[in-house]
């Protein structure tokens, strides 16, 4: 993974390009294991990696 390629995305961003509300993008960072949406902590910050999102969107509907 190249974050210098990747975009870093906001909860708000993400939720905006989901259209979702945010209060469903949180419910799904509580979840954990494989199925997990992906994220990451940057200090005390959630962040999401687009392209990671996209694959999870893609792998939940096969």
């Amino acid at each position: 993974m190249d974050l210098q390629l990747d975009k870093l995305m906001t909860p708000d961003e993400l939720a905006r390009k989901l259209q979702t509300p945010k209060s469903w993008l949180y419910r799904q960072t509580r979840e954990t294991g494989p199925h997990a949406i992906p994220r990451i902590k940057v200090g005390k910050y959630l962040r999401f990696i687009e392209r990671d999102v996209m694959a999870w969107i893609r792998s939940q509907n096969a």
